[in-house]
């Protein structure tokens, strides 16, 4: 196999134009994975639970609903109790949140009256809880009462987008491991990072279904296709110093 730093000039510099330009589709790869997935579980940062969601799907009770369910506080009236359960489970919990019409009724006047005297940020009782986990304003209250259903990915987007990131990265990973394979380096870390990339790639689509199955499979995901985007990068990278950097004179080429 041909070295690529025995090239012509000419054609390292046409190689090197398309190693830039994969590095960059690359990067945007990773950026588009964080646009499309971010605020699936309601926070604008990208997180594990944005790709559980996506894939796997994610179905969980407020923990205001946990509170109250579990009988907390115990000093609170059932009546008052079941008030609130019907307020987390209604589809107005932001408006009716402190609703004039609701008077003592309302959400607000309830957590006010029975729950600040722990959960306010001054607060002098419940060990500093107020601090943590406040409930003094709406902004406090909504990050604890809004409960998830984040549904995945439809089978038919999914069906969709395997077909079309299977045949293009496999393309991609092909072209890319042949000038990797190309260059100077050691055997052992070419064939070995060529090995991983594979593994790594075949693990991250598979796991786009297996997921679906069981959301155990989602951080073997996040693994998986961090792991091969590192790795392509550094074949690429690798390339690009092939390409360029000079043959010491008697220095014999690895096997290839």
């Amino acid at each position: 196999m041909p070295r690529l730093r025995e090239l012509s000039v000419a054609l390292r510099i046409a190689l090197s134009a398309l190693v830039l330009v994969t590095l960059g589709g690359l990067a945007a790869s990773v950026a588009q994975v964080a646009y499309h997935h971010h605020g699936r579980d309601e926070d604008p940062r990208m997180s594990l639970d944005d790709l559980r969601g996506a894939y796997s799907g994610i179905r969980t009770s407020a923990p205001l609903v946990a509170a109250l369910r579990r009988g907390h506080p115990p000093e609170l009236p059932e009546a008052q109790r079941a008030l609130l359960l019907d307020w987390l489970a209604s589809a107005r919990i932001s408006e009716d949140y402190d609703s004039l019409e609701l008077g003592e009724a309302a959400p607000a006047e309830i957590l006010a009256e029975r729950c600040l005297a722990c959960h306010a940020r001054t607060a002098s009782e419940g060990d500093g809880i107020g601090r943590r986990l406040p409930l003094e304003y709406w902004d406090d209250v909504q990050k604890l009462a809004i409960s998830r259903q984040v549904e995945p990915t439809s089978i038919e987007i999914l069906t969709v987008s395997t077909h079309t990131h299977a045949l293009t990265l496999a393309l991609v990973s092909l072209a890319a491991g042949a000038l990797w394979l190309a260059t100077r380096w050691p055997r052992g870390v070419r064939h070995g990072v060529a090995m991983l990339a594979s593994l790594a790639l075949l693990a991250d689509l598979a796991c786009w279904w297996l997921a679906r199955w069981s959301e155990a499979w989602v951080l073997p995901l996040a693994i998986a296709g961090a792991l091969y985007c590192a790795l392509l990068a550094l074949a690429l990278l690798g390339v690009m110093l092939d390409l360029w950097l000079p043959v010491r004179r008697g220095t014999a080429t690895s096997e290839s």
